[in-house]
């Protein structure tokens, strides 16, 4: 082979080396540009290694138990007693209440017991229960942060009203109207303190979450123009946390006492010195205030106190007389039944059910007849001056007074603007 073939071949030879370089650059870079920008579609995409989780949540009805439920989701005796040993001891819950609390069970993917429990006591609280890797079940109670408005409503009583119809009227919930009406009954008769053109207003907190109302909270400022002078209420909290309605001076709104124990009964005989006998037929001292209540009709102690007389007699029937402090007593007849629990030394609380109404004894019908002993002497519970409790010291004082300026001019603004509120 001549040297003009031999270069022919060299250079042919060279050539196709170039090309197969060549068209291997391209396919390398090729696939740079695959991998920086497809890479994570392909090859050497991560790996989803998270499972679903399942959340199935149950309302507590009528006959629900909490061990009944837990075990209803697949947990065992030992996980049972320690979830309720935790709610008991961390969150202070011992039961389960019936169309109000509800619980949460969440699972992992096909897991059959729970990986986390959340109680719903309210709208306003979770209890958290979750199980660590050694089996031990750990709760975490959670507050939810409230949105609360103060709102204030204002209304009138006209001709044939309760003081229930133009509170409904003037658009406050009943829930608030009941805590208003057991308020003001330390300071008013409702059967022969209402009359028509009589102006109130109250001043009540609702609690939103997200932008939705959950509740309403507490009645933080009343006023009714009663027969003796306007009543007025303001609730303040103070420096030890505790709470309680106040006077515009300061003084304690809350008596010791209510006039009427119970709440809308109509007023059928009133306190008197000389009062026909309705079934004796001769006059004496009607010694007490009478209130129509159907037969069975709970009965409330007037205020605290311990339980000093429980017995039948032939002019009271079944009755209970309460010692409230060193100077005043309350005596309760004609019930129909004596509640469970309540004897001779029990100590009761304000409000609590002693008894419950009827017409044994010297009655023509069913109600309860009340009376208040002062220093041994009967008193007419509509009149007689109450003494107040809870007043404040002249720190607490001092801040409520300014509290209540601020809150006056804060109404006198929302009066003036039907619908409007301020948020706390």
């Amino acid at each position: 082979m001549d040297a003009m073939e031999k270069a022919k071949n060299i250079l042919t030879s060279n050539k196709f080396v170039r090309v197969v370089l060549w068209l291997a650059a391209i396919f390398a870079l090729g696939a740079i540009v695959t991998v920086l920008v497809f890479g994570h579609r392909v090859g050497d995409a991560p790996v989803n290694n998270s499972v679903q989780e399942e959340a199935l949540v149950v309302n507590v009805t009528a006959g629900d138990t909490l061990s009944k439920l837990l075990s209803d989701q697949g947990l065992g005796h030992n996980d049972i007693n320690a979830i309720a040993k935790v709610l008991k001891s961390d969150a202070g819950i011992t039961g389960l209440r019936a169309d109000r609390d509800k619980i949460e069970f969440v699972r992992n993917g096909t897991e059959n017991s729970p990986s986390k429990i959340t109680v719903v006591p309210g709208p306003w609280r979770r209890v958290e229960l979750t199980c660590d890797d050694s089996g031990a079940w750990k709760c975490n109670a959670v507050d939810i942060e409230r949105d609360t408005h103060l709102v204030y409503r204002q209304g009138e009583i006209l001709d044939g009203d309760s003081f229930y119809l133009a509170g409904m009227r003037a658009d406050i919930p009943a829930g608030i109207l009941a805590e208003v009406y057991d308020l003001l009954a330390f300071e008013m008769d409702f059967e022969r303190d209402v009359r028509a053109g009589q102006k109130f207003s109250v001043v009540y907190e609702e609690n939103y979450s997200n932008g939705q109302r959950i509740d309403n909270g507490a009645v933080v400022e009343v006023s009714f123009d009663a027969l003796r002078g306007n009543v007025k209420m303001y609730r303040f909290r103070k420096s030890d946390k505790t709470v309680g309605y106040y006077d515009p001076n300061g003084n304690g709104a809350i008596k010791s006492l209510k006039r009427t124990p119970i709440n809308n009964a109509k007023v059928t005989s009133s306190f008197s010195t000389r009062r026909k006998h309705p079934v004796l037929g001769f006059t004496r001292a009607h010694k007490g205030v009478d209130f129509r209540a159907p037969t069975g009709t709970p009965i409330p102690a007037a205020g605290a106190g311990r339980v000093v007389a429980r017995g039948f007699n032939r002019g009271h029937g079944n009755f209970v007389k309460i010692r409230h402090n060193g100077s005043f007593e309350t005596l309760y007849a004609h019930m129909s039944k004596f509640a469970k629990n309540v004897k001779v030394g029990t100590v009761v609380k304000q409000g609590q059910i002693i008894g419950y109404s009827g017409s044994t004894g010297l009655s023509t019908g069913p109600h309860l007849h009340y009376e208040i002993i002062k220093d041994g002497k009967h008193v007419n519970p509509m009149t007689v001056k109450l003494p107040a409790i809870n007043n404040l010291d002249a720190e607490n004082k001092k801040k409520f007074l300014e509290y209540r300026e601020t809150l006056d001019k804060a109404i006198a603004e929302l009066a003036k603007k039907p619908g409007a509120f301020i948020q706390m």
